[in-house]
């Protein structure tokens, strides 16, 4: 057990949303924005991870070149080492047998400012990840906010652009509509600004396209992101780190700001790391080639569950 568990704020409750909005922020857990001090982090064991077709870029390695799985262990081995190095404390859903895709951890829930949402995967082989979400954050003493019910919506597609701003993926394979909308709704009561971004199903989430650094700074993938989105960003005054598409094929732009000025990114992504490194940011590069061959990158593996401005 971590030094954070059974911190208990607030009782647990299946949903604290209030209907009419205006839901009190959590007084321990969850954070405002997604590029303040990451202090813990959710995880998911790979000890049962297959290699699965959850999308088109995992089902192209599967069919060229499968995933050496004890290799991908070993990486994500390696990771956990990069959050110990910047004193993150490390929190984990208990590995299951039956959900080989349970090191995803971003994909069966997302962290707000107002406690956790339980979101509804679309591949019926991930589905149970939801469940055992609830148990983990019950023995963490996380409230759950709410659980999307009207379609599929999974965390990637999730995208905390700035303090009360989201931006919200809809790929229609793995997040629909329909769940988007409800996402959408819940967080205008809320009084925050939201944006759709309709994406190809080809992109997965929009966190392979989309991510913040630091405050203002934000990677994209101009070369597949939507000019109405990026004309956006920039009326907030965003500046843009530009992922070359190539890069964001292999996850590039799937990383994972820990504040500070401190970043975990694939150590594939020469580009991103290389601006990054100009800028004074401090970068610890993992290896995540093998592994990602699964269908997902760094950012995809973590799920924060707790930020300070301070």
């Amino acid at each position: 057990m971590t030094r954070h568990e059974r911190i208990v704020s607030e009782p647990f409750t299946l949903r604290r949303r209030d209907p009419l909005g205006g839901t009190k922020p959590l007084t321990h857990w969850g954070f405002r924005n997604e590029t303040d001090a990451l202090t813990d982090v959710l995880l998911g064991s790979p000890d049962h991870l297959r290699h699965l077709a959850t999308s088109s870029l995992s089902r192209k390695h599967l069919r060229d070149a499968p995933c050496n799985l004890q290799l991908a262990q070993a990486q994500h081995k390696d990771l956990v080492d990069a959050y110990r190095h910047f004193g993150v404390a490390i929190h984990w859903h208990e590995p299951e047998p039956e959900l080989p895709m349970q090191v995803y951890a971003r994909d069966s829930s997302v962290m707000t400012p107002y406690g956790a949402i339980i979101t509804a995967m679309a591949n019926w082989w991930r589905r149970g990840e939801n469940y055992a979400a609830i148990r983990t954050y019950e023995r963490l003493g996380v409230p759950i906010y709410d659980m999307v019910t009207s379609g599929a919506f999974e965390g990637g597609d999730f995208n905390v652009i700035e303090e009360g701003c989201v931006l919200i993926g809809c790929g229609g394979a793995r997040t629909q509509e329909e769940g988007a909308r409800q996402v959408e709704e819940w967080f205008r009561r809320e009084g925050w600004e939201t944006r759709l971004a309709f994406i190809d199903e080809y992109y997965v989430h929009i966190d392979l396209m989309v991510v913040p650094i630091a405050p203002k700074l934000t990677a994209v993938c101009l070369a597949c992101t939507d000019t109405g989105i990026v004309d956006w960003l920039k009326s907030k005054r965003h500046e843009i780190i530009d992922v070359p598409f190539q890069d964001t094929m292999a996850l590039g732009c799937n990383f994972m700001s820990l504040g500070r000025d401190r970043v975990i990114a694939p150590s594939s992504s020469r580009a991103l790391i290389g601006q990054l490194r100009a800028r004074g940011f401090e970068v610890a590069e993992v290896d995540t080639d093998e592994i990602s061959k699964t269908g997902g990158g760094v950012h995809c593996m973590a799920q924060a569950l707790r930020r300070t401005a301070i």
